[in-house]
């Protein structure tokens, strides 16, 4: 087991906290890089919409995993950055953000959930503008008169954009503000006792994930080539909620192997289908039923998601035959002034 020993304040805020991680990181790297030379066009294509996803996923996770605050209409943001190049994604993220600032919890959800619908209506009505339900083409993305027409192209484009949002992220969580994120979800009550703002905080955690999110509806258009609103609908924000618990709340990591998820889950339920009863293969439910099963068991068995199963793996075989069952014991996170308001 590996362990650490702090000398100076530059290791704590170090990235690679040693060289292990520059080694996986830097191999991990190594092969995104080499991925259209090492992998068909099918698998290149499905590893560009993972990094797409992994985009959103980090700004659901720094609203929900590291902020504390649900969004149930996260599919919004994505259509409006589809529609509209992420032009007015900030805007929207502070106007969805107004009612976190006297609501959370279900409220919050509820809050998020009415304003998907709003902006799913909209994009089904400004016909002038969006194409109405017949949807709009999207054209190759230009950058700087340079034409990125190629799937090879577009996808160091996306890697390039999901680097720098992970980076942006990593150093955002160690900055204050990102410091007074965490606290805000661990106890409203002991952050303002702190002198963080609350409403400040809240609406800019809003912000920074809808641009995310619209960063990466934007690539999601240019990948399509087409879109329409049925695209952006409930469903779609319960497939992104459901990629950050799956993944691992509150983990960096667990936004991109949600992603990972999402992108590969209906693959295996399509390969398996010809395996079983023609009865439970052919049933038009079958993917929703299994995407239910799997949250209900990881909610049950593994709340950490993926990513906190993956620690627990390592520490066990770092410590065997010294682990104990209780190690990874949840503890309640919330305060009893929290839990009497």
């Amino acid at each position: 087991m590996r362990f650490i020993f702090k000398t100076d304040y530059g290791q704590d805020i170090k990235l690679a906290k040693h060289g292990g991680h520059v080694f996986w990181y830097g191999l991990l790297m190594l092969v995104l890089l080499a991925a259209p030379w090492l992998f068909a066009e099918y698998y290149l294509a499905q590893l560009t919409f993972v990094l797409i996803y992994s985009i959103v996923g980090l700004g659901l996770m720094l609203l929900a995993g590291f902020t504390g605050l649900f969004s149930i209409g996260h599919a919004a943001f994505l259509g409006v950055g589809a529609y509209t190049q992420a032009v007015f994604v900030n805007m929207g993220g502070v106007v969805v953000g107004l009612p976190a600032l006297r609501v959370k919890g279900i409220y919050l959800g509820i809050a998020t959930l009415s304003f998907g619908f709003i902006v799913e209506e909209v994009l089904a009505r400004w016909e002038s503008v969006t194409g109405g339900n017949s949807g709009i083409h999207v054209k190759q993305p230009d950058l700087f008169g340079y034409k990125v027409d190629s799937a090879t192209g577009f996808y160091f484009l996306c890697l390039v954009i999901a680097v720098v949002s992970t980076l942006a992220i990593l150093n955002l969580l160690r900055s204050p503000t990102g410091r007074a994120f965490v606290a805000i979800r661990d106890s409203e009550i002991s952050a303002q006792s702190m002198g963080i703002h609350l409403a400040r905080y809240k609406t800019l955690s809003f912000a920074l994930s809808a641009a995310l999110a619209g960063i990466g509806g934007a690539l999601y258009a240019h990948k399509l080539s087409f879109i329409s609103p049925d695209q952006f609908n409930i469903l779609q924000s319960i497939d992104l909620l459901l990629m950050v618990v799956i993944g691992g709340l509150g983990s960096v990591h667990g936004a991109f192997l949600g992603a990972i998820f999402l992108i590969s889950m209906p693959q295996v339920i399509a390969l398996t289908k010809d395996y079983l009863p023609p009865v439970i293969g052919q049933a038009p439910g079958l993917q929703g039923l299994v995407y239910g099963a799997v949250l209900i068991a990881f909610v049950m068995f593994e709340p950490m998601g993926i990513y906190g199963r993956w620690l627990k793996v390592r520490t066990y075989l770092q410590l065997f035959p010294f682990y104990r069952r209780g190690l990874f014991k949840r503890q309640k996170s919330f305060q009893k002034s929290d839990r009497l308001k």
